[in-house]
């Protein structure tokens, strides 16, 4: 049920397990040095095991329901990383197009084997070679936050979409929920981040290692013996409060996300129900937990706007 392609590849990398199909990841809206430290983050961390994949997955999609993602459905996964959203979804959905810029579409192909209803394209959005009004459910998970104009990126892939079909969406938040503390450490963190993601690749990646076990993990400890003593509801307000269930491997991938990252862009959840209506989408849906924010739309009308 897959479509033929707008325009060929120029090239076809034969993998140890797919072929990934190279189209240009040229465009405006990209900055290709952040692409660039996404291929090498996810080929770092790229080993997330079945448990750890459905672990995540029952928290980003909660709010998809049978209706949305069907054995008939036609998916793309917009930034797929190391492909583990597909991987999940595989067995849900009748075809996924798995696409990424960066060299992490190397690390999907190691993840996601052989499977048969997954094909891998090196693309970047302003090159998805994919015809318009095509999809019945695309996601673009964490990735639009890292684009310079977040909202052209996202009409560009609700295009994609055709009417009547659905758009998954994951934006970093900006703590509008949160009180003053938390907004005050968020700019201390903000600070740190905006000069490690400036560290040559190795020493960012030590720097954030030694984060993960200095700082994250004595929080997350501590949060999870508040719960184990009963204290549940102060747990949840602690800061990495939602790590408490969450493997070192995922604690060391994140802390790397976090700081290592020189990009990043982080929008209220009106801000973002604004930028999905102006795609047209309607019967939003938020989900209430973390993490924040991730929703859905569906695609009532074409757009003409470029």
């Amino acid at each position: 049920m897959k479509s033929a392609y707008t325009k060929e590849p120029y090239e076809i990398i034969q993998t140890k397990n797919e072929e990934v199909h190279v189209f240009s990841v040229d465009g405006e809206n990209i900055d290709t040095k952040v692409v660039d430290e996404f291929g090498e983050e996810w080929l770092k961390f790229s080993d997330f095991t079945d448990k750890q994949i459905r672990e995540s997955a029952e928290e980003y999609f909660d709010i998809i329901n049978a209706q949305m993602i069907t054995k008939n459905s036609y998916v793309l996964d917009i930034g797929c990383g190391t492909g583990r959203w597909s991987k999940y979804l595989s067995s849900k959905a009748g075809f996924i197009e798995a696409v990424d810029p960066s060299n992490a579409i190397f690390a999907a192909s190691k993840l996601l084997g052989k499977i048969k209803n997954v094909r891998l394209s090196k693309a970047s959005i302003e090159t998805l070679p994919f015809p318009d009004d095509t999809f019945d459910f695309a996601m673009s998970i964490g990735v639009l936050h890292h684009i310079p104009d977040t909202q052209q990126a996202m009409i560009d892939c609700v295009k994609k979409v055709k009417r009547g079909g659905y758009f998954y969406i994951y934006l970093y938040y900006n703590l509008d929920k949160k009180g003053h503390f938390f907004k005050a450490l968020f700019k201390v963190v903000d600070l740190i981040r905006s000069i490690v993601s400036r560290f040559p690749g190795k020493l960012k990646k030590l720097t954030c290692d030694i984060f993960a076990v200095v700082f994250y993990m004595p929080l997350i400890l501590l949060v999870r013996f508040l719960i184990f003593i009963g204290y549940t509801k102060l747990a949840s307000r602690m800061p990495l409060g939602t790590y408490y269930n969450k493997s070192f491997f995922i604690v060391r991938n994140d802390a790397l996300d976090r700081f290592g990252t020189r990009l990043e862009h982080r929008f209220s959840k009106k801000e973002i129900e604004i930028m999905m209506l102006n795609c047209g989408l309607t019967n939003i849906i938020f989900s209430d937990g973390a993490p924040f924010y991730h929703a859905v739309g569906k695609k009532d009308k074409i757009l003409n706007r470029s």
